[in-house]
């Protein structure tokens, strides 16, 4: 277990860990250069660069769900690359692109879907594109993205694009995530995320009406749980047949052992979105070049230290950056 990350005592439990920032913390913290580039379906992503003086290597960054460059996890792992003088790029999953005037307004895609636990194509598709110009890159993820991140390193083990990777709170199995989150407090956690899935469904089923076949938007409204909204609409709107389905293989613990690429994950044992006993069978079948760190409290993408309200240290993320240079460093 990590002995390093003391947890401020103003911020106790796993659920005010995990709520703390999202209240208190700024969702501008630095300035972005925002690019619309065009896929090879036909669709849009938005990426948002930090441009520092350090070319490489280059972060590229992944959210987490429903999240978005402007998440205050990724303004505050760009902040600290920022301070270390690196460039990075943080890509908005599809659907989740804020508009710079208002946070609140999504910008939608083009295509008829959206992105999802193990969609790797348009990391993939980014990756390559940066990786063009001659940068070596460092890879980070945050709860959903890092589930994409470790999947795709598992998916190209002979990849050279990614000299190291990082993640923090990545829900490596899907279907323990989702039933755990069905029980206690993690209903809160579903209801807030179902709120603005639910409104993208209704959209997308509107702007592509042969969708209507899929998906069944009246299960997909009604749905209380992960599962029954990944039964309803993730699934078959990305190609699987049912949310076991999707959940069996999206999830990248079943990726781990493949990866060949110096990653570190960062955990907590009481991450309300994750049951202990996975992260068990992580450290179980993940690969030697994985360096699982694992702490007792922290909550989901939390990991709150500090001495008073006003002096917070988000531990997680500045460890992650200062990781991610010094193994990028040494693979030049």
């Amino acid at each position: 277990m990590a002995n390093d990350f003391q947890p401020a005592w103003f911020v106790p439990g796993p659920h005010a860990q995990t709520i703390w920032g999202r209240l208190v913390r700024p969702r501008r913290l630095v300035t972005l250069r925002r690019e619309a580039i065009e896929t090879p379906d036909g669709d849009e992503l938005i990426l948002d660069h930090l441009d520092g003086a350090i070319a490489s290597p280059h972060f590229v960054l992944l959210h987490g769900l429903e999240g978005s460059s402007q998440s205050v996890y990724i303004q505050g792992v760009l902040s600290s690359i920022e301070r270390h003088g690196y460039s990075a790029t943080a890509i908005n999953f599809r659907s989740c692109a804020r508009d710079p005037q208002s946070l609140l307004r999504m910008i939608p895609n083009r295509r008829p879907r959206f992105y999802h636990s193990g969609e790797t194509s348009d990391f993939d598709f980014v990756v390559r594109r940066l990786a063009s110009t001659g940068v070596r890159l460092a890879a980070f993820g945050a709860s959903l993205g890092g589930n994409v991140v470790l999947k795709w390193l598992g998916e190209n083990r002979e990849q050279q694009f990614v000299s190291a990777a990082a993640t923090i709170s990545v829900p490596y199995d899907l279907g323990a995530g989702a039933a755990f989150l069905e029980s206690r407090a993690g209903r809160l956690y579903v209801n807030g995320f179902l709120k603005t899935l639910k409104k993208k469904v209704v959209k997308v089923v509107a702007d592509f009406p042969e969708l209507a076949e899929k998906v069944n938007v009246e299960r997909a409204l009604a749905a209380q749980t992960f599962r029954e909204f990944d039964d309803a609409a993730t699934a078959p709107l990305h190609g699987f047949a049912d949310a076991d389905d999707y959940y069996n293989r999206a999830s990248s613990i079943h990726y781990l052992s493949r990866i060949a690429t110096p990653t570190l994950c960062v955990s907590s044992a009481d991450d309300p979105f994750l049951p202990r006993e996975v992260l068990e069978r992580v450290r179980a079948i993940a690969s030697p070049y994985v360096d699982l760190r694992t702490t007792e409290c922290g909550g989901h993408v939390g990991f709150v230290a500090g001495s008073m309200p006003w002096n917070c240290v988000y531990w997680a993320e500045e460890l992650v950056v200062e990781w991610l240079v010094e193994k990028a460093s040494l693979s030049s």
